[in-house]
């Protein structure tokens, strides 16, 4: 059983159990969290899909911790001018494991 949900303005496909990475959310660690945007759930080969989302279906999850991703290194150059930018970034992430699907 797996489902296709919007967590923090972006899709994923989630099981019981898988460990994901997702935006920073604003939720103590150790806390569970329900997303009710679930836009489809396949159980067992029965797949059901939302226009936009299913009502009734959630999907449980619980916040292990908060960190910060890989540094991305942006640098923009323009040749023959003496212009360079170098500039990093890290984006905040929070890990969550889902512990179930209901419709």
């Amino acid at each position: 059983m797996y489902a296709i949900v919007e967590i923090a303005g972006q899709q994923f496909k989630v099981s019981k159990d898988q460990k994901v990475y997702v935006h920073r959310l604003a939720t103590e660690e150790g806390e569970s969290v329900t997303f009710d945007k679930v836009l489809l759930v396949d159980n067992e080969g029965k797949i059901t899909v939302g226009a936009p989302a299913i009502t009734g279906a959630s999907v449980g999850a619980k916040v292990l911790k908060h960190l910060k991703g890989d540094k991305v290194i942006v640098f923009k150059k323009k040749r023959r001018k003496g212009y360079k930018k170098k500039n990093g970034h890290r984006q905040a992430l929070t890990q969550i494991q889902i512990e179930g699907i209901s419709l």
